[in-house]
């Protein structure tokens, strides 16, 4: 991602306020935010919008349930995410409301200008239609009679409706798409739009209803309001100032650099939005960046099943940098992954209080006891394991750089933990309390305690744009000001003044959790608070399996794919058809999980392929190969693969 004049302009997805955001909503934004203080930190005017979608026909129905006018409920929504964004340190610089005079006046504009240029037609409009994602579907969309999307029943509508022509510009977004290969990210997403939207003949659009009034109404036909995806979507520019008296927001920072959305809306933000923005005669954003699904182990949250976890919770018990980090590091951003109060424990523990709390308060100490808290030269004596601390902390910037470019936060993570993690190993090989033990090794040792308190700088610095407080607080631990945390400061080792002094005691920044009450928390916060039921242990017999040799087992050839594209095999309710990527070659899949899997969000998934399966045949579908799964009471899943390996990599 390239800016013009030094300029970042990122947003969020606005969110629809049905009811209290989950961790869900809060990892799209944390991932945004981060992306805004690292370009921050790089130097660029930055501006990052997030904000709320409050029209249409399921708001006045949670209103109504509420007792409230439609206003009322979405004033009160709006001020509780302002507060959850608080909590987690979100630094937006605004947030647009799809109810501000400054909106509808951009929105009238719009759809105005649409009506002008013959893109927009009235018509009458059947079809079947999903309240919860406020979407049209064809008979031949849906999954099983439900929406294709979140799988929920729809109903029959019809109703008088204006028209957009989406047929008059899909050859035209086609070429978008092949003459611009990183617009859409991850490239799998691309491939489901073009394979199940586009080339099946795109469906012109209903862009107004007549069913409720809850929304803007169609300039010279009050009867119509302007529906959801006209009027939302065009709040990235409307919140610019485009269509007011004031456009020099809009000529400053459109195009967008990058659009974060959820898989579920990727259609919405690829397809309905560059369409839009072609008729209005506007540069495309150049990046759409579609990120998965936060899981639970028993499938998507629902208050039904007691699996919500909501980030305040989090962020009060365990503090907010633990909070962010599990949601950025154990999460592949672009990638479904799973949830659990175990690895949300265990990262912490781990990642956070044993290598880099303990790491920090290793090398305090250690100043402290062996150089009376001053901080010795960085280039004196020597020890042979200097340089390769340093050539790995080089290594890291630049790799960090390459990755945050890609929005892939949980690699960037992961490349500091090495850092961290090589850092700990130099303690071990220079032992520095055998060092410290004979008077002629001591410039040494001291060389050794530069090292390690200008590694855990580096990693202050890098850390910046995902934890909010540890930064800070090693820089302070380690006797600096905010001038150390500065992004220039990375390109040589060795920033820190001779003679610096460390606080006289460090405190853990990261304290040690007491893993099983404090998975027992996060299960009862995720039940709401009721008590959890009893279940009588059950001792399960290990079943007699017949055992291999190795060479047998070495003649299955795993190896690692993407999911490009999925679909129901036609006349059952357990096949999905599976297209994969392999790297070396596409494949096509049949595989019985259906019932555990919507086709969508299976695709971009990492999957571990049995490739050397004779190829047979399924219901009619030619099937080359198997995916692996583990499947227990009924529960199964897919089994799991590290996104930093390639397609095509083999499993040993």
């Amino acid at each position: 991602m390239t800016a013009n004049n030094n300029t970042f302009y990122l947003t969020t997805p606005i969110y629809y306020p049905s009811g209290k955001f989950h961790i869900g909503t809060a990892y799209t934004t944390v991932a945004s935010d981060a992306m805004a203080r690292y370009k921050r930190l790089r130097g660029f005017d930055v501006r990052f919008l997030t904000g709320m979608d409050e029209h249409g026909q399921k708001i006045e129905e949670k209103a109504q349930e509420a007792g409230l006018a439609p206003q009322a409920y979405v004033d009160d929504m709006a001020a509780s995410a302002k507060q959850v964004w608080s909590v987690m340190d979100i630094t937006y610089d605004d947030f647009i409301r799809t109810t501000e005079e400054r909106h509808k006046k951009g929105v009238e504009k719009i759809f105005q200008t649409f009506l002008d240029n013959g893109d927009i037609y009235k018509g009458e409009y059947e079809g079947w239609y999903c309240t919860p994602c406020e979407s049209f579907y064809t008979e031949a969309q849906l999954v099983d009679g439900n929406c294709p999307d979140c799988g929920r029943p729809v109903h029959k509508v019809k109703e008088e409706s204006y028209f957009f022509n989406m047929k008059k510009y899909a050859d035209r977004l086609l070429d978008y798409y092949e003459n611009n290969v990183e617009f859409i990210e991850p490239e799998s997403r691309k491939n489901e739009m073009i394979n199940n939207f586009i080339k099946p003949g795109l469906e012109d659009l209903s862009v107004s209803r007549t069913s409720f009034d809850w929304g803007i109404p169609v300039p010279g036909d009050p009867k119509h309001v302007i529906y959801v995806w006209v009027d939302a979507l065009s709040n990235y520019i409307t919140s610019l100032g485009y269509g007011s008296d004031d456009d020099s927001l809009f000529n400053k920072y459109w195009p967008a650099d990058v659009h974060v959305v959820g898989k579920d809306i990727v259609r919405f933000h690829t397809i309905y939005w560059p369409i839009f923005l072609m008729a209005l005669d506007l540069p495309l954003p150049k990046k759409i960046f579609a990120h998965g699904f936060i899981m639970m182990k028993d499938g998507k949250m629902s208050k039904s099943k007691g699996n919500v976890v909501y980030p305040e919770m989090l962020v009060e018990r365990y503090g907010l940098d633990a909070t962010r980090y599990f949601l950025l590091r154990e999460l592949p951003f672009g990638s479904d992954g799973v949830f659990s109060p175990e690895s949300f424990v265990e990262r912490t523990n781990f990642d956070l209080a044993n290598d880099l709390g303990n790491l920090l308060n290793r090398t305090v100490s250690m100043i402290n006891k062996y150089f009376g808290g001053e901080i010795p030269q960085l280039h004196g004596e020597a020890t042979e394991f200097d340089a390769a601390l340093q050539e790995v902390a080089k290594q890291t910037v630049e790799v960090y750089e390459q990755h945050m470019e890609k929005m892939q936060f949980s690699i960037v993570l992961s490349e500091v933990w090495a850092l961290i993690s090589r850092t700990n190993k130099y303690i071990d090989e220079t032992k520095p309390w055998v060092l410290a033990k004979d008077e002629t090794l001591k410039g040494q040792l001291a060389t050794a305690m530069a090292h390690l308190a200008e590694s855990l700088r580096m990693t202050a610095v890098m850390l910046q744009p995902f934890l909010p407080n540890a930064p800070k607080q090693i820089i302070e631990q380690l006797g600096l000001n905010e001038e150390a945390l500065a992004w220039e400061t990375l390109q040589s080792f060795g920033h820190i003044p001779e003679g610096t002094k460390v606080v006289s005691k460090g405190t853990p920044i990261f304290p040690r959790l007491e893993v099983e009450p404090e998975v027992a928390y996060i299960r009862d916060q995720m039940r709401g608070g009721a008590p959890e039921e009893v279940v009588e242990e059950i001792i399960e017999e290990v079943p007699d399996v017949p055992e291999i040799s190795i060479d047998e087992f070495m003649k299955v050839d795993l190896r690692v794919a993407t999911v490009t594209a999925s679909e129901p095999v036609p006349k059952t309710s357990k096949l999905l058809k599976l297209q994969l990527d392999l790297g070396y070659e596409q494949r096509q899949v049949v595989s019985g999980i259906a019932e555990h899997y919507n086709p969508q969000e299976l695709v971009g998934k990492k999957v571990v392929v049995v490739a050397n399966l004779k190829p047979v045949k399924l219901r009619g579908e030619l099937s080359q190969g198997m995916i692996l799964a583990g499947e227990k009471n009924g529960y199964l899943t897919l089994a799991a693969v590290d996104e930093k390996l390639p397609n095509g990599a083999q499993i040993k």
